[in-house]
């Protein structure tokens, strides 16, 4: 196995002056959606918000923004179009402080463009579903990527990723899920965050294993608000690493309070996102 730190502790959370304004506290732009997948997008922008960003804008495709927004009225639209896009969500990219990209995305000619286009830019970023699968289906990592990014694939996702270092299926233990993880980081020179049971987050230097939450969180939405959750902590700029190990030890609570408060078989991804203040205060003190 590589040599690695391994850290036991999470960081504190971002600072939160109380004369702090929108401005201060990060513009998040959340890149996804499909007419199948319109929950996707809004659940990691609402997590966003709930976790505490100024400002949170869903790039999606026309046909579902309104319905979108109408679910969470505070996330700003972007509409995108075939042909209209590419250009309105260079614009949007360029003045976020993080990007999240890939819920619901889908796997289109269209959607493979974009991630293409955005993963050229030197930006805080966090990689998630459709988009680690559409960069896991070439031979090798992309050379163009130059995100400052956090993968989180859970292992399935992590299975696909790992034929481009030549590894295969993810081991269930966890000193197997390590050294998969740290071999990942190590090649994409990117943070992994390999979800699942002790989610493991690494840098290829440093390893986390996280050891909050429970099966509240296994249900479809959850790694969208993780998701949201870690583009509010990286548009705050913390360090991507830390950001992470952050990110997944306040979602893992929240969905603990959430399981306490309706039962581990109930909790909806929506009901997570309502948990965070509880588990801001809390961690808080």
């Amino acid at each position: 196995m590589a040599n690695f730190q391994m850290i036991e502790s999470v960081p504190p959370l971002p600072p939160r002056p109380e004369d702090g304004h929108k401005g201060m506290f990060g513009r998040v732009l959340v890149v996804g959606g499909n007419k199948q997948m319109l929950g996707a997008p809004v659940l990691a922008g609402t997590a966003a918000l709930r976790m505490g960003s100024g400002l949170v804008q869903i790039a999606v495709p026309r046909s579902i923004l309104a319905a979108a927004l109408s679910v969470t009225p505070e996330l700003i639209g972007l509409s995108l179009g075939k042909g209209t896009g590419a250009r309105v969500l260079s614009d949007a990219a360029a003045v976020a402080d993080a990007i999240v990209l890939g819920p619901g995305l889908g796997s289109s000619p269209v959607a493979a463009g974009r991630v293409g286009r955005l993963v050229r830019l030197d930006k805080a970023m966090v990689l998630d579903a459709d988009a680690l699968n559409i960069l896991s289906a070439g031979k090798r990592w992309p050379t163009i990527v130059k995100a400052q990014a956090v993968l989180t694939p859970h292992p399935g996702e992590m299975a696909r990723l790992g034929k481009l270092i030549d590894r295969d299926k993810v081991p269930d233990d966890d000193e197997g899920r390590i050294d998969y993880a740290v071999a990942a980081a190590a090649a994409f020179g990117q943070v992994i965050v390999l979800k699942g049971r002790r989610t493991v987050v690494t840098d290829a230097a440093r390893v986390y294993i996280n050891h909050t939450g429970d099966s509240s969180l296994s249900k479809a939405g959850s790694g969208d608000v993780l998701s949201g959750i870690l583009g509010c902590l990286l548009g705050q700029k913390l360090d991507r690493f830390e950001a992470a190990c952050l990110a997944v030890h306040l979602h893992g609570r929240a969905g603990e309070l959430a399981g306490k408060k309706l039962g581990m078989r109930c909790v909806l991804a929506r009901d997570v996102i309502e948990a965070i203040p509880a588990c801001l205060v809390e961690m808080a003190g």
